[in-house]
């Protein structure tokens, strides 16, 4: 029987029954297919349009939103320049990034640049924080059962999260050129952060690794979600939570002429977080746990590896 990726339904996140499936799907897999998400249809598809407008733009428009030297923390990354750890080969996508918005004086805007707005596409800021801070509820709603996963509060994770480092990702990924070489749409890496939601995977390519080295393709139904496990879960967790190599190979045939576009938000802990092992994920016959480390450092470390710093 071939393995495949579980699927469930949010409206059941309450449930002893969708706590033990994720909590399953997440130990062996690393990954998970939400549906009833509750993300509405017309907000992503509102949000999507505003970046098919966007990516439509020139080479020369899209670069005047690109802030160099900003390590593609906010704003437009070009195409070409985000590369796989250990991989020595780019990416073939561009990007766009939205991260949190705090008030004048908030001690973490040292942490978090201010955000870029495009003024001559209507609506733009407003459609984005919308999508950002409708993306982090849903985020912190999973995030409930995960804590009961590993037996802790529905709430543990709600202060540490809050006001995380989370960004929102637009991908783009062009048509394929004739000869793309050797680069693929996304070489195989595992995220950096808590937990990963990810909408826009119903075009194929997204492949996980299993524990048995096997890449198995994830298939989500149209409107549903893809939920992974990052490395900051799986160091707080000792392992336990698995974050999982994952890559976006390449279209074959006719597929080759679409574009793909995907929106994942990547959800952080605070940045001032130290991120330690839970003393429930620490014992005999676990692994010896990694030595604290704050989220924010934890960040910017992962950054350089990965040539966004």
């Amino acid at each position: 029987m071939t393995a495949h990726i579980p699927t469930l339904s949010l409206r059941d996140v309450e449930t002893p029954q969708f706590v033990s499936a994720i909590g399953e799907a997440y130990e062996h897999y690393g990954f998970v297919i939400i549906e009833n998400h509750g993300i509405p249809q017309e907000l992503i598809d509102r949000f999507l349009h505003q970046f098919k407008t966007f990516f439509a733009w020139t080479e020369a428009e899209k670069h005047r939103f690109h802030l160099k030297g900003g390590g593609g923390a906010r704003g437009y990354t070009p195409f070409g320049i985000e590369t796989a750890k250990g991989s020595a080969h780019f990416d073939l996508k561009e990007f766009w990034h939205i991260g949190r918005e705090l008030p004048e004086g908030h001690p973490y805007r040292h942490y978090m640049a201010d955000n870029v707005w495009i003024d001559s596409i209507p609506g733009f800021r407003e459609t984005c924080i919308e999508m950002f801070d409708t993306f982090d509820l849903t985020g912190r709603r999973l995030l409930t059962a995960i804590a009961r996963v590993l037996k802790l509060a529905p709430d543990f994770f709600e202060d540490k999260v809050q006001l995380g480092n989370s960004v929102l990702r637009v991908i783009h990924y062009p048509p394929m050129p004739p000869n793309p070489a050797e680069s693929i749409r996304a070489g195989a890496h595992e995220d950096i952060n808590v937990i990963t939601l990810l909408l826009g995977a119903e075009e194929p390519g997204l492949q996980v690794l299993s524990k048995q080295g096997e890449w198995l393709s994830v298939n989500p139904t149209p409107g549903s979600m893809v939920v992974n496990v990052g490395d900051m879960l799986q160091r707080l967790t000792n392992g336990a939570l698995r974050s999982t190599s994952h890559r976006v190979i390449n279209p074959v045939s006719d597929r080759a002429k679409n574009a793909r576009f995907s929106m994942p938000f990547f959800l952080h802990f605070n940045p001032d977080f130290p991120i330690a092992a839970l003393p429930s994920c620490v014992g005999p016959g676990r692994p010896e746990p990694l030595p604290p480390i704050l989220a924010e450092e934890y960040l910017q470390e992962r950054l350089r590896e990965i040539k966004l710093k």
